[in-house]
């Protein structure tokens, strides 16, 4: 399985989850919050930040803009769908404002691409790894595009049958691509029902397409990608707010800075613990065996040349002496000095 490299960082099995704070448009078209929210993501300890690189005509035909004139959800959508497009897009020049800042804060800058144009501008941007949104599994010409750049590329999987993955994986490495990443997804923003996950879907993609296997997240909370992160996902994407009440598309299912926090502290702890799988005893085990385990304690006074016999033992904290899996080698033994009830025994006190 070829691993990912991302600036100096190994991405795939044994190493430590990437954690990419996914921004998307919880910008809401405000630059000013686009860099706080990367103050926020570098200050929660992520691997890296990601956008979406989309516009209002690389995007949504005019057919589909004039089918939604207005919304009842007044929460996530302030006029038009046009409108918010036109609002909530990245210019180029704002691309590489964010892109620069995110430079200068130490962390990567990543985007998802929708169009050859944006896959283009994100290779001048010179991004460590281009990702594929869910919606593009089955768009070949931006596939082939995407490959043409010979980047790494970050796979979501969202919607996407066995086949259409095993037909994208094919069309990305027949054209050039980088090493790939599939991003187990579901594409409901929340899953009604926790059973839609499927985390042993991340096994599965790992034995099937022998690539390395991520977790693009929709669900609300921490507890699923870290499961996920036990479950063997490489990389974690989060959708990232400041705030769960603003308004806009993904503020509500989005982690706040405490969850992001939670995620990449315990992500870590949980790939830690790992460990391996080879048993061993780890020498502060060893060592806390004499406080923990039991010894031979004699029940009861006992005159020098009587033999033991198993009634005459007890087991009893700290393990410093004669073991309970030693009884055998000395039932049966005689006294060699006279011997008082809560006595620990020790080899010396045998003939």
């Amino acid at each position: 399985m070829e691993k990912l490299k991302l600036s100096g960082r190994l991405i795939g099995p044994d190493e430590p989850p990437f954690v990419i704070a996914e921004i998307g448009s919880n910008h809401n078209g405000d630059i000013a919050l686009a860099k706080r929210l990367i103050d926020a993501a570098v200050d929660c300890g992520v691997d890296a930040v990601k956008f979406q690189s989309w516009s209002r005509s690389s995007l949504i035909s005019k057919a589909e803009f004039d089918r939604h004139p207005v919304y009842s959800d007044k929460k996530k959508h302030f006029g038009s769908l046009a409108e918010m497009v036109e609002e909530y897009q990245l210019t180029p020049e704002q691309h590489h404002e964010v892109a620069d800042y995110c430079r200068d804060r130490g962390t990567l800058f990543m985007s998802s691409c929708f169009s050859p144009e944006e896959v283009d501008l994100l290779d001048q941007l010179d991004v460590a790894a281009l990702k594929i949104a869910s919606m593009d599994v089955n768009h070949l010409p931006l596939l082939k595009h995407v490959a043409s750049t010979h980047r790494p590329v970050l796979l979501s999987i969202g919607m996407a049958t066995m086949g259409e993955i095993e037909q994208a994986l094919a069309v990305l490495r027949d054209n050039g691509s980088g090493p790939v990443c599939i991003l187990h997804c579901v594409a409901i923003y929340p899953p009604p029902e926790m059973s839609m996950v499927n985390l042993r879907n991340i096994a599965t993609l790992a034995r099937a397409f022998d690539v390395p296997v991520g977790f693009s997240d929709h669900t609300v909370g921490v507890s699923i990608p870290l499961a996920a992160i036990a479950l063997g996902a490489c990389i974690i994407e989060k959708h990232f707010t400041l705030d769960k009440e603003m308004e806009g598309w993904d503020h509500a299912i989005s982690a706040n800075p405490d969850e992001l926090r939670m995620i990449v502290k315990e992500g870590r702890n949980v790939f830690d613990a790992f460990g391996s799988s080879v048993r061993t005893v780890h020498p502060l085990e060893l060592a806390k065996r004499l406080a923990f385990r039991r010894r031979v304690v004699i029940r009861h006074e006992m005159k020098q040349g009587e033999k033991l016999r198993e009634s005459d033992l007890d087991y009893k904290r700290p393990g410093t002496g004669i073991r309970p899996d030693e009884t055998s080698y000395i039932i049966g033994r005689t006294l060699a000095t006279d011997i008082e009830a809560e006595h620990e025994l020790a080899w010396d006190d045998l003939e």
